[in-house]
């Protein structure tokens, strides 16, 4: 015979692997979002860099 008090730990274990694997998830978006964040900087700069190196100049005179 099933009692309130198995179905209630059930639940309360059920409970606490839903919060872990949540807290899981999050730590991991967080992760990939920073990655993410960092290296679009870094195509940033990398890009600026390299755009200033092959910059002409060019100098219009009117005559």
């Amino acid at each position: 015979m099933v009692e309130r008090q198995d179905i209630e730990s059930k639940a309360r274990e059920i409970a606490q692997v839903l919060e872990d694997t949540k807290e899981s998830a999050q730590n991991t978006a967080m992760m990939v979002g920073a990655g993410v964040v960092v290296l679009l900087l870094l195509a940033f700069f990398f890009g600026r860099r390299k755009g200033n190196k092959s910059r002409a100049v060019v100098e219009v005179y009117r005559v």
